[in-house]
């Protein structure tokens, strides 16, 4: 089992909902975070469209609200998920996310007790 955490913007929330949906993984959870990456991108765009306020722009990049997306997958559907999420998500521009794949030990539906990939479909 894997465990796919992937970092997408706001904007590509619905199109990778209906991504995964389509690709047979239709289960995940979704919430709001903040977060930077390591990039002064709208900083830049920030002084060239104020210059006059150069000054007051601080050189730190701001957090940025963003979506994490987590879903556990078979080891056999990771490869469909991380090409479901980056297909969806891909601009070629700074900010377009990250995904990370994380090895999962084991999965147990409360419900009844089952584990394994079996609580996964």
């Amino acid at each position: 089992m894997k465990l796919i955490l992937a970092i997408i913007r706001i904007a590509k929330m619905q199109e990778t909902k209906v991504a995964l949906s389509d690709a047979g993984l239709p289960s995940f959870t979704a919430m709001a975070v903040l977060g930077r990456g390591k990039g002064h991108g709208d900083l830049e765009k920030a002084k060239e469209v104020n210059p006059q306020h150069h000054e007051f722009i601080s050189d730190t990049p701001r957090f940025k609200s963003k979506r994490l997306i987590t879903l556990v997958v078979t080891d056999d559907k990771k490869d469909l998920a991380v090409k479901t999420i980056i297909d969806a998500n891909h601009s070629g521009k700074s900010g377009d996310g990250k995904v990370f794949v994380v090895n999962t030990i084991d999965s147990i539906r409360v419900r009844n007790g089952e584990s394994g990939d079996l609580t996964l479909d």
